[in-house]
């Protein structure tokens, strides 16, 4: 069997990680998306739904049986011990499933396995996972226009998220290769990541 190149695709909100991780998917790579394994979890029915009731009340369950993220959000800022119970809930059942994902990915041949993990340098678990880091930079201006442009949420909201996200300089420091998306239009950027793509085994 070919040996599989394990790649963590991180960057700050807005930084075009779903961008690159879906051109990395064209390319031939297996995507695993951390955020979309979330979601599922989080949705009704899903399996952090009970141990999210039980932990902080049916209040952070919405009346169709998902996570009321917004509320859970303004808590997780205002309270780090919320965060981190709601984290001891949701990451073991991420980790599961992506391992799970990663396991069919091998055993269909993919050549590359794409992580796409927004909190992989701030979780200190991943790193020593995989075989290469690509990190996605770009300037807090540019961020802050993305995520707002995409979302209902307010400048103070995606500044807050930023600010609880690595510094900039820890994700440049754990990075095999650093992409600047500053300004680059779809096309310059799929010039890089095809370029890059022989380095991720594909």
């Amino acid at each position: 069997m070919a040996t599989v190149v394990r790649l963590g695709l991180t960057g700050g909100i807005g930084s075009g990680k779903s961008t690159v991780a879906q051109m990395l998917a064209d390319l031939g790579a297996a995507v695993i998306d951390a955020d979309a394994i979330v979601r599922s979890a989080t949705q009704p029915g899903g399996p952090a739904i009970d141990p999210i009731a039980r932990e902080f009340g049916r209040d952070f369950i919405t009346a169709q049986g998902a996570l009321d993220r917004d509320r859970m959000r303004e808590l997780a800022f205002a309270d780090a011990g919320a965060k981190r119970r709601l984290e001891a809930i949701v990451h073991p059942l991420v980790g599961q499933e992506i391992q799970r994902q990663a396991d069919s990915a091998i055993h269909a041949g993919s050549p590359c396995i794409v992580f796409d993990i927004p909190l992989l340098v701030e979780s200190g678990h991943w790193r020593q996972q995989l075989d290469r880091v690509l990190v996605l930079d770009c300037s807090v201006e540019t961020q802050l226009k993305r995520v707002m442009a995409r979302s209902s949420l307010s400048h103070d909201a995606v500044a807050q998220i930023i600010a609880a996200q690595a510094p900039r300089l820890l994700r440049l420091a754990a990075a095999d290769l650093v992409i600047t998306n500053d300004g680059l239009s779809l096309e310059q950027l799929h010039i890089q990541i095809q370029r890059a793509a022989a380095r991720f085994g594909l």
